[in-house]
């Protein structure tokens, strides 16, 4: 895109809402932003302002015109970082159970966006709040993500996100015991409409696969590896609890009677790139954290 802040796109082979489809195919965006601009007559659809319900049509043409980013004024701090990879380009950061990624209500500070500015410069695709971020995990899920350091690397990572390229895994411990060994669990996610708080598996959700494998069993737990096709919000946490295996420790969508800790027990172990300007391939691990590798012990000893 030669003029950031012009965007334009072709609908092809496509149909729903607008502001979905645009949110699908413009991932630096979330849905209420694009719902945003479209309410300010910024999203124009064949030369007119339309309503976020519009549907869409093959062939319409969608120009997305974009206000100029202010300049941040989140505050850098000087937070320590665990900084698995870096060039000029991209952060790949372990993060920890506990930390928000980046601001938003209650949460002003000591996020990892306010330690990321102390650290390097950030790309501003993604607004004044989440320079850098191009994927999210939850506050008290722990382990890798990437950061963008300049807009074309942005543009770059968010598209392999969109068209699968960015491998993700996960390891998770659950309740209960499988009688299979491996699945995949493909069930649209969207906000929950009773609780607008959680997502849920909606029937005109988005399109949310998740595959997941059986590492080891326990009594009444198991440790899993997922691995994400798709990135819906909180999506490993509702898919499992879908499937009546809810992540463990999970406040929100599992059950009170859990073990104990200080959130779900749900680590983004690694993650795979392509580097934005070499095309080399790039993977990346990270090893289990204490408070994870202290409840595996536990629950090896119980299980003896």
């Amino acid at each position: 895109m030669k003029n950031k802040q012009i965007l334009e796109s072709t609908i092809v082979n496509q149909s729903g809402r607008l502001d979905k489809i645009l949110a699908t195919d413009f991932s630096a965006f979330s849905r209420n932003q694009i719902k945003k601009l479209i309410d300010q007559d910024r999203v124009i659809v064949n030369g007119k302002p339309v309503l976020a319900k519009y549907l869409v049509q093959d062939g319409d043409h969608v120009v997305i015109k974009v206000p100029p980013v202010k300049k941040t004024e989140l505050l850098p701090e000087k937070i320590p970082l665990d900084i698995v990879y870096e060039d000029d380009d991209l952060i790949v950061v372990n993060k920890p159970q506990g930390m928000v990624v980046h601001p938003s209500a209650g949460h002003s500070e000591h996020t990892l966006v306010n330690a990321l500015l102390s650290h390097a410069p950030l790309s501003t695709i993604n607004g004044e709040f989440r320079p850098g971020i191009v994927h999210r995990i939850d506050k008290d899920t722990s382990g890798l993500l990437m950061v963008a350091k300049n807009n074309f690397a942005h543009e770059h990572l968010s598209l392999d996100l969109k068209s699968h390229k960015t491998g993700r895994k996960y390891l998770a411990i659950v309740h209960g015991n499988f009688s299979e060994k491996r699945g995949t669990i493909k069930a649209p996610i969207d906000r929950d409409p009773k609780n607008r708080q959680k997502q849920a598996v909606v029937a005109n959700g988005r399109e949310a696969i998740t595959h997941f494998k059986v590492l080891e069993s326990f009594s009444n737990y198991s440790l899993i590896e997922a691995v994400l096709e798709t990135g819906r919000t909180h999506q490993i946490r509702v898919h499992m609890a879908y499937i009546g295996h809810p992540v463990a420790g999970d406040p929100l969508y599992g059950p009170r009677k859990t073990l104990p800790g200080r959130g779900q027990y749900l680590f983004a172990s690694s993650l795979s790139l392509t580097q934005p300007h070499t095309g080399k391939e790039l993977s990346f691990s990270a090893p289990l954290p204490d408070y994870f590798q202290k409840m595996l012990l536990k629950l090896r000893n119980l299980n003896e």
